[in-house]
């Protein structure tokens, strides 16, 4: 990154000004001092995990320049593969920390590190920034910083009776259209358990015989099966589905390119992204000083412009246009629709569902 560059929702203020002007963030900042101090004095870089894609724009305008423009501290993103489980393992082993803080992680993944004492304790629960997020987007040891969510996407085109939750899907007579599911247990052993009956409330802990032997009868009505979200998004484009669930976030870009695509929210499943400096870290002040800022309303807001995923802040809502916050999985009248991932449940149980699904995919 340049010294030239801008900060998000900025016009080139003062500290002071800055201070005056974005509410809780501000507050936060000026409530802990320390951070500033500690931040300045030890280091003028960190190092984040970014996801790539859209992921890398978001975070450099709404949280990287940002906060270089306002403490004098350079934060670069370095991209990796999904849940790099692996990876972060082999820093903290070793002490050579290819990034400091674990960007857009999922909750499930943190939860493994931290039992493995991989992961440090945020310390920041008694700050008001974070106090305002949700008890159940955040743990001792990461804070979520965005809601993704798995919905039905159907062509408006050639779905003309939409399937108004799981029940529904499984119902190929009465809802026609070629079909597809992810090729993977998360989110699918929870669509087969509901489909099957299931309560939302009762999904968890999965009932795995259940769940298999309900998708033994959709599995010769299942046209295709994604195992990322790019391919889910050619499958549609190419016409080889009409519906499938997949990731919300991927089902907006489309339909916002001009694709005839819609969201079925009834009974989606949503997770949340985290923030997580990771154990040993010889920057762990900075980290912290960064998810304060990162956690402020505004700033997530400004996230969703380039990734719509729906924000932990219930106050970043006043800074998103109406139109948009109904898209989004955290508005209120999405959320009552659906179930959240239960990470302690696929912490405990991820291995035995793997092997499980991989027996039942090859047959």
């Amino acid at each position: 990154m340049s010294d030239t560059r801008k900060t998000a929702g900025s016009t080139g203020a003062s500290r002071r000004d800055f201070l005056k002007t974005v509410g809780v963030a501000g507050v936060g900042l000026a409530a802990a001092p320390y951070f500033i101090g500690s931040a300045r004095a030890e280091s003028k870089r960190i190092m984040i995990r970014d996801p790539g894609g859209t992921w890398t724009k978001g975070f450099n305008e709404s949280f990287f320049d940002a906060f270089y423009k306002e403490t004098g501290i350079e934060v670069i993103g370095i991209t990796s593969a999904a849940e790099p489980t692996a990876e972060i393992r082999s820093m903290v082993e070793t002490g050579n920390y290819t990034w400091d803080i674990g960007g857009s992680m999922s909750l499930s993944s943190i939860n493994q590190l931290a039992a493995a004492n991989l992961i440090e304790p945020h310390k920041l629960d008694d700050h008001p920034v974070i106090k305002s997020i949700p008890a159940q987007f955040r743990t001792p040891y990461a804070i979520g910083s965005d809601i993704y969510s798995t919905a039905i996407r159907y062509n408006t085109e050639k779905v003309k009776k939409v399937p108004q939750g799981w029940k529904d899907y499984w119902d190929v007579k009465n809802f026609p259209g070629r079909r597809g599911l992810r090729k993977y247990p998360f989110d699918s052993i929870e669509q087969a358990l509901m489909a099957d009956g299931v309560a939302p409330k009762d999904v968890y802990p999965c009932d795995l015989d259940r769940a298999f032997k309900s998708l033994d009868k959709v599995r010769d009505d299942i046209s295709a099966w994604w195992t990322s979200g790019a391919q889910a998004t050619q499958m549609f484009s190419s016409g080889e589905v009409d519906m499938m669930p997949t990731w919300v976030a991927r089902i907006l870009a489309a339909r916002d390119a001009g694709a005839p695509v819609a969201i079925s929210w009834d009974q989606h499943i949503w997770g949340v992204d985290v923030w997580a400096i990771l154990k040993g870290t010889p920057k762990a002040d900075i980290c912290r000083q960064f998810l304060v800022f990162a956690c402020d309303p505004q700033r997530q807001a400004k996230l969703t412009e380039y990734v719509m995923n729906g924000p932990t802040q219930p106050e970043a809502f006043k800074y998103i246009p109406a139109d948009r916050a109904r898209d989004l999985a955290t508005h209120p009248d999405n959320m009552k629709l659906g179930i959240g991932i239960d990470n302690d449940y696929w912490a405990e149980n991820k291995s035995e569902a793997l092997d499980h699904f991989n027996e039942w995919i090859l047959g």
